[in-house]
């Protein structure tokens, strides 16, 4: 069974595959641009750069809009394109580009509640967690990325790494052992002195 957003993304490729509908392009690239372009810029660690993977990943779909519809999932492909092109960019870049703690922490925390009692995450465990991932070997922090952060299911983050769904689960279990060994969460340091004292 598809789901709504499945369904609505085959109408675009229909649209864009049979009419050249500029629309459905334009609706495509909107829904698709978040998070292609932060999965991207992890690996890439350039906003600039990110941006210009994302228009090029897109200018082939336009260039190849007629046979878009053979395409059975457009978002795994689109990610598979985005992916190699990254790999093709960093065999350029030499040089190690820090990533903005600040961005980072707004997607970790994005989803949550912004309640600090509830968060209990500090800028520094942020910087920590921040710190493991970016540590793990690249297969294993794109895994990482691409479940956790980006939401795929691990037969799709296997299908773009082309890499078998065990693999994943396991580069997945390797992760987060690290990051749960990074963190040795004090809930004295999370929680301000004078409710600390009350435990």
């Amino acid at each position: 069974m598809h789901s709504v957003a499945e369904l609505r993304i085959q109408e675009l490729q229909t649209r864009i595959s049979r009419f050249d509908d500029q629309q459905a392009y334009k609706e495509l690239y909107i829904l698709f641009y978040p998070s292609l372009f932060h999965f991207i810029r992890d690996m890439i660690k350039s906003r600039q750069v990110a941006e210009e993977i994302v228009s090029d990943v897109f200018m082939k779909i336009w260039e190849n809009r007629k046979t878009l519809e053979n395409i059975l999932n457009l978002r795994v492909y689109c990610f598979v394109a985005a992916k190699n092109l990254s790999l093709n960019q960093l065999e350029k870049q030499k040089r190690e580009i820090t990533c903005d703690i600040d961005e980072f922490a707004h997607r970790i925390t994005g989803n949550m509640t912004a309640d600090p009692e509830q968060l209990m995450i500090s800028e520094e465990m942020l910087k920590l967690i921040h710190e493991v991932v970016e540590a793990l070997p690249p297969r294993c922090r794109m895994a990482f990325k691409l479940v956790k952060e980006s939401g795929f299911r691990y037969k799709e983050a296997a299908e773009i790494l082309n890499v078998s769904v065990k693999t994943i689960e396991n580069q997945l279990a390797i992760a987060i052992k690290k990051i749960h060994n990074a963190i040795h969460f004090d809930i004295h340091r999370s929680i301000p002195l004078g409710v600390a004292n009350q435990f």
